[in-house]
């Protein structure tokens, strides 16, 4: 097979699962042509990922004109698909409301489908899979009608929960529509959409670059942490509160935040003013990929107290807990979205309410001092994380619905 792939980035630390996806399917021997719609924000220092990043066309690179003259020699030289292609933008635009904002962003991502479709036909890709279904998925369907292929569709979080445009139309022209987990799942089959095509394929993780510690670690005074960004979805705030909490109980402590974003700021005045310590919360900033294990090793307990943001955002399943579950180090989260089909409370893990400060202080006291439901929910962990998690075993489901679309 030779596909095209898009993402918003690729390839970018916030989503690693995509680039590690691209490689393992080309280890798989899926010839694969990769498009990011935005240029990557940051540098990854791995070899295979840079070779990748060498090869990535980012389409909002490309200048206006030059995107305005892909469209007219689309429509000079594949005049059919071209029209098609035009009719099914004004259709949407119709159904979203000509004159809302999500609409003309269409008739500007419909010029820039028209770079993508040029690129597609000049490689001789046969079929685009695509990363989350807003912007991306977007660009992807006209690009297909241009170019006269099929598209498939990765959904995560985000692009279904609070910027979820025309899913219905978007599930019913792809080959096949896969989302991350069966909460995403029902979501989808509650709009209407048919739900045999609504397959399930999971973020995995690497399992030869997250394997168990050995040994418990049991620092002297407890360390605590996590990684991603400092956005309100993460629910660091809660954290935080529970943290204090857990000072006024005497219980000595050390929480290191790994990541940055909008929330810094007002996330670090909230510790000073809540009295904590710098050397009781840390703020790491950014962690480079290649050391987020060792860092993961080094916790006693790892918690993201994720929640739905004022938008309706909320995480689908993150990736960095399938990380911390396969290294050996117990989890703490929360009863949400996708979570709770990967982190079983009492089983793989701890679960707690959103935003329940209480709750989470109580969950970290019970990973330090319930010694038999700690080792029982790492073995767990482990096992859960490697038969349903596992990045090889959920791209070979990819690979299998790739290699049976109709190209």
């Amino acid at each position: 097979m030779k596909i095209a792939y898009l993402a918003p980035e690729i390839p970018a630390l916030s989503a690693t699962f995509v680039y590690n996806e691209i490689l393992t399917l080309e280890a798989m021997g899926t010839e694969v042509v990769p498009f990011s719609v935005h240029k990557p924000s940051g540098d990854i220092n791995e070899p295979a990922v840079q070779k990748l990043q060498q090869k990535v066309h980012c389409l909002y690179q490309q200048p206006l004109l030059s995107v305005l003259k892909d469209v007219v020699l689309l429509f000079l030289t594949h005049p059919q698909n071209s029209f098609k292609a035009l009719m099914l933008l004004f259709s949407d635009m119709w159904t979203l409301g000509l004159l809302s904002r999500t609409s003309w962003g269409l008739g500007y991502r419909f010029l820039y489908s028209a770079n993508l479709a040029r690129r597609i036909i000049k490689n001789e890709c046969s079929h685009i899979h695509v990363h989350f279904a807003h912007v991306p998925t977007d660009i992807a369907m006209y690009a297909a009608v241009f170019s006269n292929i099929s598209f498939s569709v990765t959904a995560h979080a985000n692009d279904l929960f609070e910027r979820g445009w025309l899913l219905s139309e978007k599930v019913s022209r792809s080959a096949f529509f896969a989302t991350i987990s069966e909460f995403n799942q029902r979501f989808l089959v509650g709009l209407g959409v048919d739900k045999e095509k609504v397959k399930i394929i999971r973020c995995g993780v690497d399992a030869d670059k997250f394997s168990m510690r050995l040994g418990f670690v049991r620092n002297t005074r407890v360390k605590l942490g996590l990684v991603g960004r400092l956005v309100e979805k993460k629910g660091v705030d809660t954290l935080i509160n529970a943290v204090s909490l857990l000072k006024q109980q005497g219980i000595l402590f050390e929480l290191y935040i790994a990541g940055s974003g909008p929330l810094e700021d007002e996330l670090k005045l909230h510790v000073q003013q809540l009295g904590l310590d710098s050397d009781e919360v840390v703020f790491l900033g950014v962690i480079a990929h290649k050391d987020v294990a060792e860092f993961i090793t080094s916790l006693d307990a790892f918690v993201l107290p994720c929640k739905q943001d004022r938008q309706g955002d909320m995480d689908g399943v993150p990736v960095v807990l399938m990380e911390a579950m396969l290294s050996g180090v117990p989890v703490i989260s929360t009863e949400l979205s996708g979570i709770p089909e990967l982190v079983i409370n009492k089983e793989t893990g701890l679960l707690v309410k959103p935003n329940d400060e209480r709750g989470l202080a109580d969950a970290i006291i019970a990973i330090i001092n319930q010694d038999e439901l700690r080792v029982n929910m790492i073995n767990n962990a482990i096992s859960k994380v490697s038969s349903e998690f596992s990045l090889v075993g959920n791209v070979k489901k990819l690979y299998e619905l790739l290699k049976g679309v109709k190209m």
